[in-house]
Parts: structure tokens; sequence; C-alpha cells
């Protein structure tokens, strides 16, 4: 019975979406997998329906790099409404406090959020997807119902910021993975003897990528309408993977390599995960190098003779 519709081709590499607001990542994810006719896709690092920027689509074999990139470091540029706190902690929730706002200057809130910078714990929030007793935290928070959770170590690398005026903090914020802004914005105001919520909310980067790799929605929908056109913005998926070191094996060891096979005398660089490609330059996969120098491959990459 096989239908048109049922066929799918085979894509393989990331799009970095500049997600707009009011699509869950998954709504986002379907639309692009539809214009790409993709037969498999995964995306990494969710973004609530209402914030916007950098999420990481990955086809294919690319799918195999979203832990990497869910691993990696985020900047977000953060609004902030000071004053007022919802029981969400961002804008579609309840109002359920007001306080006054500190009349503070741009040198003192610089001051108090260069305090939140470096490693430290944070509590994460009750509209979240983290699960207690295999339930949602976000499906006791909507019956009204407050659990403990258990502090986890993140790390805020750096703060900037970027405008304080009208009861708005406007800051941006690098930050280990893990983090929730929402929370954060809390401790900030709270630190500063008041409250707020997280008004809007921008991914700016996600690793190495940058702003100016991402894509519009729009503008991949018109690629789509034009034919043949999305191809050329799909990004190889060793980009995912720059920071780690890369090894180059000859034909005999990038064999044994793509058949899960471990090769001795290969690194010289110390222990720890690479790259690894043939001696075209094609990419192979991850490995990892062990204190006697052997290769043992964790992720093996099927991708054709070109790298998207």
């Amino acid at each position: 019975m096989g239908s048109t519709r049922s066929r799918r081709d085979a894509v393989d590499g990331l799009l970095l979406l500049n997600k707009p607001a009011g699509l869950s990542s998954n709504q986002a994810l379907q639309r692009v997998k539809r214009l790409l006719n993709a037969k498999k896709a995964g995306h990494t690092g969710s973004l609530d329906p209402a914030a916007t920027g950098m999420l990481p689509l990955c086809f294919g074999e690319a799918t195999k790099v979203c832990q990497f990139l869910l691993d990696a470091d985020k900047t977000y540029r953060v609004t902030a409404k000071l004053g007022t706190a919802t029981d969400t902690g961002d804008a579609d929730g309840r109002e359920i406090e007001r306080r006054e706002v500190p009349t503070l200057s741009a040198a003192a809130w610089d001051e108090l959020l260069q305090g939140f910078v470096g490693e430290t714990l944070q509590i994460p929030p009750m509209y979240s997807a983290l699960k207690k007793d295999g339930k949602r935290l976000y499906e006791f928070a909507r019956k009204g119902i407050t659990v403990d959770r258990q502090a986890r170590r993140i790390r805020i690398e750096a703060i900037e910021l970027l405008e304080t005026a009208a009861g708005r903090l406007v800051f941006r914020t690098r930050c280990s993975k893990g983090t929730y802004i929402r929370a954060l914005v809390e401790d900030i105001a709270r630190a500063a003897g008041t409250v707020a919520h997280t008004a809007s909310l921008h991914r700016e980067e996600v690793g190495d990528f940058q702003a100016a790799d991402m894509l519009d929605l729009g503008t991949l929908e018109l690629a789509a309408e034009r034919g043949g056109g999305l191809q050329q913005h799909l990004i190889a998926p060793d980009r995912a993977l720059a920071r780690l070191p890369s090894v180059t094996l000859d034909d005999g060891d990038a064999a044994r390599f793509c058949s899960g096979m471990a090769s001795a005398g290969i690194g010289s660089g110390g222990p720890g995960l690479v790259r690894a490609y043939r001696v075209d330059a094609r990419f192979l996969g991850v490995g990892e190098v062990s204190e006697d120098g052997s290769l043992t491959p964790r992720r093996v990459f099927h991708l054709g003779e070109k790298n998207p």
C-alpha cells in the first residue's frame, strides 16, 4: 500500500532553528522535519513555548550528537519583570506576589549579578519536566502541590547587565546545562529584596554555535517552497563536536573503528573523547582514547562519502 506520504529521505545533519514564540520544541521539530521529509529527527535542549532562539535540530546520523549538545553551555538574553512573581516563574503564569522594587544604580545591579557567577546549587522550579516519584513536577504544580526538590549543582560562566529601567532587568548569561533561568531570575530578585518573573527568554548560543548560524522558520519554509534549497543549510554533525580533539585513522584502523573494534597506538594527546576521521577527512564518529593510547569507538557515524 506504500504511499508517497510514507517515503522519507535519509537526511544527515543539523539545523539551528531560531524558534519562534508560541511553538513547543517538538512542534517546531515536526514542522522542519516535514519540510525536509526526513526519516529520523530529534532536538536537543528544549525551549519553553514562550521562549525563542536557538534550538538545534538533528536529523539522521546527526541525532547521535544530541547528548553532546545537551552537555554544552548555553547563552541567553533574559528580560526579568521586577516586583511581580508568578506561579510558573514566567509571563504565562498566575500572579502570586507583589513587592516594592528597590532603587539600585546600574553599578549596584551589576555587582549583585556578578555574585551569581561561579558554581552554585539551584533548586529546580515546580513547573519543570523533572520527575518525582514517576511524575513530572509540573503535574504536581498544576494540582497546587509543592514537593521537595533536590538542589542541583550548576555553573554560571558569566552575566552581563544590559539594561535596568522601568521595573525591567535585562541581562545576558552563559551557563551550564541544567540551569533554570526562571529560578535564576527569582534568586536574583530575592537577593535584591524583591520578587520577579522571566518576561522573555531568548537563547543566543549553544556550545560553539553562534546566533549568526540560526535560521528563521520562515526562511526554511521559503527554501522548501523553492524546492531543493533546504539541504544546503544542513550543518555537518562533527561541527557540534568541535571542542573534541581529532585523530586520523589509516584504512585498517578506520575499518576496525567502523566495525566497533578498538585499535592500539592511536592516541598521543592523553586519554579522553576524540573525533575520528579517515585519511580522506570523512568523519567516522566519536571514540575514547585510553591511558595506553588505544582507541575504542563510542559513537560510530554511518555517513555517506560526503558530510552534508
